[in-house]
């Protein structure tokens, strides 16, 4: 088998499978992206834990230009192709393999490049994984396996990127496991689409009603952060929780048994973990003891 990925969630699935006792002849991953003002190179969150977990990587460009990849396809021939959050068109002579993906959503909702993301923004409660054979359209070939479960709450993007894919890794065992292998069409009348997230989308506003505010600081999480603007600094607000029970004039924070509380649109927002502009991360009631000393 071979396992072609990139971003976080294929580095949790590749994790997955390796614990599930699947061996990887080939593991492939994009180029490292580079920061910083020496230029740094950051190597893929796949590389990173293939190193860890002592596997060989291989680093592509282009995959479909990779003639080396593309002989090497031809020689070692793999029954089956992983491909998760690699980032790229996958193209012929790769297309015509046993192309096998796990994407965290129930497809035919969600394709795209920000699945668990967007639908935490939407509010959904409810959300899963689907184990599927790659076809040229994006996300829309057939499916092999799907599983369901409920998005509590208090759940951030955060935690459930490594919730769906030990679910989907393992799903994605079982399925190839079986002798015959049943595939079923989805159908693309039904289908939504999960945009990436934009950097315009961190910023929050106390114009938002308060349910929309939690949910776009539980998406936001992996993607940065979502802040807020306070006393013309930037607040980054990483857990939130809605507050029915509390409201008061908009823009305004209420220290409520010691818990900071934004006020919304609507209601408020509790602050659970919060970091100031050139601060650490810190609980919600540490930062409240801060507003109070400064007021």
């Amino acid at each position: 088998m071979w396992f072609i990925g990139t971003g976080i969630f294929a580095s949790l699935c590749l994790e997955r499978l390796v614990k599930n006792h699947v061996s990887f002849t080939r593991i492939i991953t994009g180029q490292p992206t580079r920061s910083g003002r020496n230029n740094k190179e950051n190597p893929s969150p796949v590389e990173v834990k293939a190193v860890s977990l002592g596997l060989t990587v291989t680093r592509t460009g282009k995959l479909s230009e990779n003639e080396a990849l593309i002989s090497a396809l031809a020689t070692e021939k793999p029954n089956v192709i992983f491909v998760v959050d690699f980032g790229q068109i996958v193209r012929e002579p790769f297309l015509s393999e046993l192309c096998i993906n796990i994407h965290p959503s129930l497809l035919p909702e969600y394709r795209g490049a920000a699945p668990i993301q967007r639908a935490i923004l939407d509010g959904k409660t409810k959300t899963g994984v689907t184990v599927f054979r790659l076809a040229k359209a994006m996300d829309a070939g057939e499916i092999l396996g799907q599983s369901a479960i409920e998005i509590s709450p208090s759940e951030n993007a955060s935690d459930l990127y490594p919730k769906l894919a030990e679910i989907g890794s393992n799903l994605a065992v079982s399925e190839l496991s079986k002798k015959d292998l049943s595939f079923t069409s989805q159908d693309d009348k039904s289908a939504t689409y999960a945009a990436k997230i934009e950097k315009s989308e961190l910023e929050l506003s106390f114009n938002f009603p308060a349910e929309r505010f939690v949910n776009t600081v539980r998406a936001l999480d992996m993607s940065g952060g979502a802040f807020v603007i306070l006393n013309g600094k930037r607040v980054k607000i990483w857990r939130a929780e809605l507050r029915r029970d509390v409201d008061g004039e908009k823009g305004s924070v209420k220290i409520i048994d010691g818990r900071p509380v934004l006020m919304c649109d609507d209601f408020g927002v509790e602050v659970i973990e919060v970091q100031s502009e050139g601060k650490r991360k810190m609980s919600g009631k540490e930062w409240a003891l801060g507003i109070r000393a400064n007021p």
